[in-house]
């Protein structure tokens, strides 16, 4: 099929596509503006790659929203992201109701502030019954963290070594039952994972763009999912 300019093997689609959306903040000190400008701003990169991929036929899409490193931050813009979410939460949710997308939010929710943590779970509760692609919205989530709590739900539950295998692990992550993300794409020009799902990027294909996140899309989008469907993806094999 053809999307933005771009042909795309509907047979060759990224099941998961988890997206580490930086650069926000240098792109509004590019233009002089406070940093949660850019933040805002860059909700409109948010809403069209979410359409794109549910368009797409993508079955997961992953977006790396706020991390557990991102608390030390000033004050000012944390107070500002958790408003901008809270925000997010409250005014898309019928959007994504009516596309048949399903919401899921990943991390460490207990310490948000309380009418975020309730916004998130309304958008959970109302979209649980969607079939369509499975929207996470990663956050306060960090990937050691993710181990972590899945480490101790398995002591707390008993289960004894001998029994512990990939899978046991797996579904105790915060992404249990889902498939792990086969890409990863970064903006911003910065190649590195910073913290995000460590355990679930094992094998995942990984593409670091320029572009600034607020300049990002569809039809870049588009054009990194063509040139993820010409690697040669051999999971340690050889063909």
């Amino acid at each position: 099929m053809e999307m933005y300019g771009c042909q795309i093997d509907e047979n060759r689609l990224p099941a998961h596509v988890a997206i580490i959306m930086d650069g926000n903040g240098r792109w509004a000190k590019q233009r002089k503006r406070p940093r949660i400008f850019g933040h805002y701003t860059a909700m409109k990169a948010v809403r069209g790659t979410i359409r794109t991929a549910s368009d797409m036929g993508i079955r997961v899409l992953t977006l790396y929203a706020f991390s557990t490193e991102n608390w030390k931050r000033s004050q000012e813009e944390v107070s500002g992201l958790m408003n901008l979410a809270i925000d997010y939460f409250i005014k898309e949710v019928t959007n994504l109701d009516d596309h048949d997308v399903q919401v899921r939010v990943i991390g460490d929710q207990s310490i948000l502030p309380e009418r975020l943590q309730k916004a998130a779970a309304n958008m959970v509760e109302q979209t649980k019954g969607n079939t369509g692609m499975v929207l996470n919205i990663a956050l306060n989530y960090g990937g050691r963290e993710d181990i972590l709590q899945a480490v101790r739900q398995i002591v707390a539950e008993g289960i004894v070594p001998e029994a512990i295998t990939e899978q046991v692990f797996a579904d105790h992550l915060y992404t249990a039952g889902l498939p792990d993300p086969d890409l990863v794409i970064r903006t911003s020009g910065e190649e590195r994972l910073s913290n995000f799902l460590l355990w679930q990027n094992a094998y995942a294909e990984f593409i670091f763009d320029p572009v600034l996140w607020p300049d990002f899309d569809e039809t870049l989008f588009c054009k990194l999912i063509a040139a993820y469907q010409q690697r040669d993806r051999r999971y340690g094999g050889v063909k």
